[in-house]
């Protein structure tokens, strides 16, 4: 005979009668009740369920009979598989649910987790596997180890967990429905409902497992988060509420059913973070050490690599050991004297790197270039270079004062320029308040032309400059020209190519050849100097103008000019009438000779110096332009570049002809189109 006085709010003494040892057959469940905690027995037998039966001050202990199971230690997990053996899933391990249940049973199974059960299955002898589901058939679901088994209960479950440390845990229920099944059976046509209360709260109201999963033997699993423990003890009950079918044949088939409970602290067990950091720090140490030498090896082998150890300290040592007539500056000096390559300090920027303004603290001033060290060639070699560039005096050249190669940095000192460049003067008229008359025009044209001049045939090394435009072209207080950047393409060079050297000029300024085959002598200089001495005649940049469709560059139009014998349009106009006319005209034929297609009816740089000078006459046959017998000169082009023999590579033999082809065509279909105007 079962009493069930469970959940009526009861309080006042306990009746004797209840509690009566003598009737054995007697199973009384006083749970969840208000009763004197004075009147309470503290026996916990199987017959008598004491479960939160009083209001206690101390709710941790569940009940007088769990003082005689006190907590051995503090704990923050527990995983229990409802009704089934322990199994292991992932790195969790979910304990075994075992033990029989009676109508009113309430004791722990082991020190950290217990349940209490309330209800009777009718009509059938109690035994404790009428408690415990086991699934019909075959189970497919992830897991499926957890729901083999489940508990249920006719009327409520309920499952505790003990001796948990203080704060928020996470609860996972997992639910399968593996008794009602899908068929025609009397097993088909019930339907489960009941409630679930996670410490004391109704999470889920009339909770359908079947409905939920979609069918029978599918998982259904419910997760909650922040679920406070302040008293050791976290409850987790579910209970029939009458919901549901209730005339089914073994009628407990319809309760609550429960197959795995995993209960999670949402924080860090100290014990474990102390053991975890104990485990970790010595190979944390090992990691950190290992990760920091390689670190250093791979800096320290780029650095080498890229010449910033060792080459940079080599570089500095020889330039230091080697007589270069000039100065080796430290880079303290150098930062000094442009006030940390301050911005306001900053002259410009080339292609081979940005032009600082410095003070030395003898006042001099200096224009120090800082050189992107992009050079691949050994220390001796790069060192031999600046010695070279240093030995190199002239009036039309600027002049180099020293160098600096510390800290990874490669730097050029030069004297300053007072006027800035050439192209300053011509081109930003809006920048630039000098207006530059005649006589400055003609005597800065045969300055650069001297300058080049002693760079191709005057000196030891026979130079090549490869750039030679206005913004190249530095004026001092006097308007003297001074030719700067020599020689730094080729210390910029990475390395050999297929063509003879790495092409390195401006568009507008570098000679065809040059340019489409990447063959480089100083007539490629003869030709971008002819271009520069119609800028100073004109005014205007090569490239930027282009007054309509019928002229793509300064060049394009002087050409047209000449056929059409009337070179004195291109005159720049802010000269007005006062200039000697017969030194421009001659300024301009010089300027087209030197930009012949051909490299070898090109004059070399000291014939260009007389003409200018008026002490050699400009011969008409040596006239040859653009516009007239272009296939005699491109012919001309043709014969005198494959005399050069380029490179035996077929491929670049044949883009070259494609090039030629396409320029050949180009031309031709230009000549047509002047001829019909």
């Amino acid at each position: 005979m079962t009493r069930y006085l469970t959940g009526n709010s009861l309080d006042g003494a306990v009746p004797s009668w209840l509690t009566n040892q003598d009737n054995s057959k007697l199973k009384v469940d006083l749970s969840y009740n208000h009763l004197n905690e004075t009147t309470v027995p503290q026996n916990c037998d199987e017959s008598l369920n004491l479960f939160r039966s009083y209001t206690s001050t101390n709710d941790s202990d569940l009940g007088k009979c769990l003082k005689s199971h006190p907590c051995l230690k503090t704990y923050y997990s527990v995983h229990i598989n409802c009704g089934g053996p322990k199994v292991s899933i992932g790195d969790k391990v979910y304990e075994e649910d075992l033990d029989t249940l009676g109508p009113a049973r309430f004791l722990p199974s082991n020190d950290h987790w217990g349940f209490s059960n309330t209800g009777s299955v009718w009509n059938t002898d109690q035994t404790g596997n009428d408690y415990v589901a086991y699934n019909q058939s075959i189970l497919t679901m992830n897991d499926s180890e957890l729901y083999t088994t489940a508990r249920h209960s006719p009327l409520s479950v309920t499952y505790y967990g003990r001796c948990l440390a203080h704060g928020n845990y996470t609860v996972t229920l997992h639910f399968a429905e593996i008794i009602y099944r899908d068929n025609r059976s009397y097993y088909g046509l019930g339907r489960r409902a009941f409630d679930v209360y996670i410490q004391g709260v109704i999470t889920i109201k009339n909770f359908d497992i079947k409905n939920e999963a979609g069918g029978v033997d599918k998982a259904v699993i419910k997760t909650y988060n922040n679920i406070s423990v302040t008293n050791g003890t976290l409850e987790i009950r579910f209970q029939y509420a009458g919901k549901g079918t209730t005339a089914v044949p073994k009628r407990g088939l319809y309760g609550p059913l429960i197959s795995a409970i995993s209960i999670e602290s949402e924080f860090k067990p100290l014990e474990i973070k102390q053991a975890t950091h104990r485990k970790k720090r010595p190979f944390l140490v090992i990691g950190v050490v290992a990760a920091v030498f390689f670190f250093i090896l791979i800096v320290v082998g780029i650095a080498w690599k890229k010449g910033y150890i060792g080459n940079q300290i080599s570089r500095e040592i020889d330039l230091r050991g080697l007589d270069l007539n000039t100065g080796v500056f430290t880079f303290k000096q150098i930062k000094a004297a442009t006030d940390n390559f301050a911005e306001s300090n900053k002259l410009g920027e080339g292609g081979f790197g940005s032009v600082y303004k410095g003070t030395l603290l003898n006042g001099t001033l200096i224009a120090v270039k800082q050189l992107s060290s992009k050079s691949k060639q050994g220390n001796r070699e790069f060192v031999n270079e600046i010695g070279m560039i240093a030995g190199i005096h002239h009036t039309n050249v600027v002049r180099l004062h020293g160098c600096c190669a510390e800290h990874n940095q490669l730097l050029l000192v030069y004297e300053y320029m007072e006027n800035n460049s050439l192209a300053h003067a011509l081109f930003d008229q809006d920048k630039s308040k000098m207006k530059i008359d005649w006589p400055t025009r003609q005597r800065i044209c045969v300055g650069v032309a001297r300058g080049l001049a002693f760079l191709h045939e005057e000196t030891t090394l026979e130079m090549v400059h490869r750039d030679i435009k206005a913004a190249n072209i530095l004026l001092d207080t006097d308007f003297t020209p001074k030719i700067s950047d020599f020689g730094l393409a080729k210390l910029n060079e990475k390395e050999n190519t297929h063509i003879s050297t790495r092409v390195a000029g401006t568009l507008g300024y570098m000679a065809p050849e040059y340019a489409l085959w990447g063959y480089l002598t100083y007539k490629a200089d003869v030709y971008s100097f002819g271009v520069l001495a119609l800028e100073i005649v004109a005014g205007k940049n090569n490239m930027k103008y282009q007054p309509n469709e019928d002229y793509v560059s300064l060049l394009d139009l002087a050409v047209v000019l000449k056929e059409k014998g009337s070179l004195m349009d291109l005159v720049d106009p802010r000269l007005g009438s006062d200039f000697n006319k017969i030194e421009a005209v001659r300024m301009m034929e010089v300027a087209i000779l030197c930009t012949n297609q051909s490299p070898a009816l090109r004059p070399t740089m000291s014939e260009v110096v007389n003409m200018l000078e008026g002490h050699r006459k400009i011969k008409k046959s040596d006239l040859n332009p653009a516009t007239s017998e272009d296939d005699f000169r491109l012919q001309a082009v043709k014969g005198n570049l494959e005399n050069m023999q380029p490179p035996h590579d077929s491929l670049v033999q044949q883009s070259s002809s494609s090039v030629y082809d396409l320029y050949l065509n180009s031309k031709i279909s230009e000549e047509s189109r002047i001829l019909d105007e």
